[in-house]
């Protein structure tokens, strides 16, 4: 939230792409991005280039239930916080579905069946 205060959400999106930059090269590496990275194109690229992409789908209406009690998103801090997440859900949803290798359901999901599943996944991709 600091950085957005001080450098805007395009100074964070640099931040965060040299960050992922610099991680996308290890191996046997789980990196969990924020939201936003893939946004930018070439974060895209990167992500895809250099490993397995699973998209942890959600609704809307979840991912309102998982965020609407922080207070440290700066995207969210607007008069409509759930129709701001609504955009952001339309413009990322389909960015999200053109870079993932897979796409996993993850409303109604509990924790341990999801990592179970992730893991299913992860190890189907090493063998192809």
């Amino acid at each position: 939230a600091v950085i957005f205060e001080l450098e805007g959400e395009a100074g964070f999106r640099e931040r965060e792409q040299l960050i992922l930059t610099e991680f996308v090269v290890h191996t046997h590496t789980v990196l969990a991005t924020g939201g936003g990275a893939i946004v930018l194109p070439a974060n895209r690229g990167l992500l895809k280039q250099n490993g397995t992409v699973l998209y942890l789908h959600a609704t809307p209406e979840t991912l309102w239930e998982r965020t609407r009690r922080s207070k440290h998103r700066p995207l969210l801090q607007s008069h409509d916080p759930f129709g701001r997440l609504k955009e952001l859900y339309v413009e990322r949803d389909p960015l999200y579905r053109e870079t993932a290798d897979f796409v996993i359901e993850s409303d109604q999901e509990q924790v341990i069946r999801l990592a179970q599943r992730l893991e299913q996944q992860l190890r189907a991709a090493a063998r192809a």
